[in-house]
């Protein structure tokens, strides 16, 4: 039996109020709505934000591109921006806690695995710290002697930044840091379900020196605040985290002022395992893979692909191990799995899960809701029999909902992983590293793990193929990612001219 930790009372808590940031100032919004957020595990109110309209959206652009244009960040030196990107990092290393607590009791997330995001986002800061001095460009001195060619970098401009509310902090902070490094200034939109820590961090920036109208920070829906985000001319680039839905209807919305724009989005993603793996360090990765973050992350090892010659040991190895699993209050340092954001989104879970063993697939482990006695929780689910067709096996779930698929030859295998339209992240499982590589060279997916899953670093790109999104974020390009090209053609000495007397 999955282990069960009740959610224990917010005793004597009292709700976080919050305004929004606009132009070095905190306001409330134009019309005054106050958006309340319930923790997902307790149900008591934890935050009320100021929700911000369509006018507040506009006076955020209207700040971000006059910082921009007429402001000191994009003509400050690289060393300058620099220092105080590392100052940042210094201020919210020390008010970890209190971020991990935020995200903690918005999200649903387990505070151990809240702690370990503040970690590392503190040192996702300084690692862009580093990469905006060391933005650079290019020269040609190879051209003729009558000819220089210099090839600047320049900050793109105004960033319109949408963050969901599965990794609250630690997703901005795969953004924003990058964004200031490059020169650029920026509107952040966190999820209305999980402000507060994105909030906080506006605290923390200007604290650290970050000057009035480089970042904005408004709360609100999409259709309200993330359409003009957008779609508004003063907006130069969007980068949205979220769903494949949301992603393509922001794809359209920039296209009508060709914004650049960059996208990470859904994942399915499979993890390969042969027979010749080491399979008590698989058997922890597949489990970790599945139920972290409760499955509600575009990373989670939803699916398994597994030599059909394995399989049934395979599968019940994990439902061994998922009854050890500590699902259960988020605040408990014990906790594994903490709570589904929603009700609504714990609803849909379970259809996924009772369309599958509806259509053929046989539960191993859990299958549905848990009552606590608060709060919505999903038990750690392992689901057999799947077929390649199935819902379960080609959508993204984003639950603790583990489909387990078998496979025959490594091509079969390389054409199941293939078969659905994401692909964000792969892992395979051999001591043959050939296999491996085969595996890596074939799966279309923007990160192939071998013999490990959902490892991570800061300076390795993060992104998907096709309907997992466009562009990378992350790596020592991602600085690059936030600026222009702008091409100098120096002539030197005489020119000759296009039209001569005679």
């Amino acid at each position: 039996m999955t282990v069960l930790l009740r959610p224990q009372a917010l005793v004597d808590f009292k709700p976080r109020a919050f305004q929004m940031l606009i132009d070095g100032r905190w306001m409330n919004g134009a019309e005054s709505m106050i958006t309340e957020r319930k923790s997902p595990a307790h149900d008591t109110v934890v935050s009320h934000y100021h929700t911000a309209t369509k006018a507040d959206a506009e006076r955020a652009i209207a700040a971000a591109r006059n910082a921009f244009d007429k402001g000191p960040w994009p003509r400050m030196s690289g060393a300058e921006r620099s220092n105080i990107l590392l100052k940042a990092a210094d201020l919210i290393a020390s008010r970890a806690e209190d971020l991990a607590f935020l995200d903690c009791i918005e999200s649903g997330k387990p505070i151990s695995q809240a702690r370990g995001e503040i970690a590392g986002a503190v040192d996702i800061w300084r690692y862009a710290a580093a990469l905006g001095r060391d933005l650079h460009g290019e020269s040609y001195n190879t051209l003729g002697e009558g000819t220089l060619g210099v090839v600047l970098r320049e900050p793109i401009g105004v960033i319109s930044i949408i963050t969901p509310w599965n990794f609250p902090f630690l997703i901005v902070s795969q953004k924003l840091p990058f964004a200031l490094a490059a020169g650029c200034t920026a509107v952040v939109k966190p999820s209305e379900l999980t402000s507060g820590s994105t909030l906080v961090l506006g605290e923390i920036l200007m604290e650290a020196g970050v000057p009035s109208g480089v970042v904005n920070i408004i709360v609100g829906t999409g259709p309200e605040v993330g359409a003009p985000m957008t779609t508004h001319g003063d907006v130069d680039m969007v980068s949205f985290t979220g769903s494949t839905a949301v992603g393509k209807l922001t794809m359209a919305n920039a296209a009508q002022t060709l914004k650049k724009v960059s996208l990470e989005l859904g994942g399915k993603n499979p993890q390969i395992v042969f027979p010749d793996a080491n399979l008590e360090e698989f058997i922890d990765a597949a489990v970790f893979g599945a139920y972290f973050n409760a499955g509600e992350c575009c990373n989670a090892g939803s699916r398994l692909i597994v030599h059909r010659s394995i399989a049934e040991d395979v599968v019940a190895r994990i439902a061994e191990l998922s009854k050890r699993v500590k699902v259960g209050d988020p605040l408990d340092p014990q906790t594994q799995v903490g709570a589904i954001i929603t009700p609504e989104h714990l609803a849909k879970i379970d259809a996924y899960v009772r369309s599958a063993t509806g259509n053929g697939a046989e539960l191993a482990h859990g299958g549905a809701p848990l009552d606590l006695g608060s709060g919505q929780f999903m038990a750690p689910t392992v689901l057999s029999k799947v077929r390649p067709d199935m819902a379960v096996a080609r959508e993204e779930v984003f639950g603790p909902v583990l489909s387990v698929l078998t496979f025959d030859s490594i091509e079969n295998a390389i054409d199941i992983a293939n078969s659905i339209d994401y692909g964000l992240s792969a892992g395979v499982w051999s001591r043959d590293m050939d296999t491996c590589l085969r595996i890596g060279r074939g799966v279309r997916a923007g990160t192939v793990w071998m013999n490990t899953f959902m490892d991570g670093a800061c300076e390795l790109p993060f992104g998907g193929y096709r309907q997992s999104g466009l562009g990378r974020e992350l790596g020592r390009h991602s600085v690059e990612d936030y600026t222009e090209t702008k091409t100098l053609n120096m002539h030197i000495g005489p020119r000759t001219a296009w039209w001569m007397p005679r």
